[in-house]
């Protein structure tokens, strides 16, 4: 699975730098963080509404449709600030064999 991850951060870094009528992640990359983090909302409320709609209909199909858009733009929101897949899942890979009460517990409090 991981390759899937290595071919599209290797396509999201090209199309950082392509025409913006070419490509839709550079016209998103062109029109700045702002319009990403619009996405990344808009696909997370996709996401949670296909969720919903999953448990009472038993069918997951939208449901992964949604989460791979919603992936898919948080990638783009990685790479618009310089960091990939690969920051995201050696973060993961850290906090194996953690409790996740513990970790929770280790972040710095928020104000």
């Amino acid at each position: 699975m991981n390759d899937i991850l290595v071919k599209l951060t290797d396509i999201l870094e090209a199309r950082k730098s392509a025409g913006a009528e070419d490509s839709y992640v550079a016209a998103l990359h062109q029109k700045g963080l702002n319009k990403i983090l619009e996405k990344v909302g808009e696909e997370s409320v996709e996401t949670i509404i296909a969720a919903k709609d999953a448990k009472m209909s038993g069918n997951n199909q939208d449901l992964i449709s949604e989460t791979a858009d919603l992936w898919f733009h948080t990638l783009v929101m990685l790479s618009h600030l310089g960091e990939s897949a690969d920051s995201v899942l050696a973060e993961l890979n850290r906090r194996f064999n953690i409790s996740g009460l513990e970790e929770k517990a280790s972040r710095p409090k928020s104000k």
